[in-house]
């Protein structure tokens, strides 16, 4: 059995297969999904040859212990920013083999939302050796688990675009 739905499961075996042709490693930093990319990218056999590693930084101590994120950083833009996703991403990729990282923050609720940062936000990260990071943004709807499974989807959407 799988939390994944057919259509996610082959999104990402086709992201495993593009990076695993080019030679390149992966490593997810996570926060609102709490590890379901990389769930749902060694959900596939064989992936270890393309997941290098997962970081689950769930908490603002997290973020900065483990991927180094500046506590000035998410003290004056917040956790889930723009600025946070690169960060997360960048700090992923310097701490690991890998050659590119894609991470996730977000408010997937039901609690924690505000006027500015509303229920459904989630920025992604992506970091390559060599390339300054970037970030998207997604206002995404739904419950907990939908939004959680949508950054999973455009996480790998993001991974995607950005292949070697």
């Amino acid at each position: 059995m799988t939390l994944f739905a057919p259509e996610l499961l082959a999104r990402a075996a086709a992201v495993l297969e593009t990076y695993r042709r080019a030679g390149t490693r992966i490593v997810t930093a996570e926060s609102c999904t709490g590890g379901l990319i990389a769930a749902c990218l060694t959900e596939i056999a064989g992936s270890s040859d393309v997941v290098e590693r997962g970081f689950v930084t769930y908490s603002n101590e997290a973020k900065i212990e483990s991927l180094g994120v500046p506590a000035a950083l998410i003290e004056s833009h917040g956790a889930v920013s723009a600025e946070v996703a690169e960060a997360m991403a960048s700090g992923a990729l310097a701490r690991s083999r890998a050659g590119i990282a894609v991470s996730a923050t977000g408010i997937a609720g039901p609690g924690g939302a505000t006027a500015s940062k509303p229920l459904g936000l989630v920025y992604l990260g992506l970091a390559r050796s060599g390339a300054a990071p970037l970030h998207q943004r997604h206002l995404l709807s739904g419950d907990r688990g939908a939004i959680r499974l949508a950054s999973v989807a455009a996480a790998l959407n993001l991974l995607a675009d950005a292949a070697p």
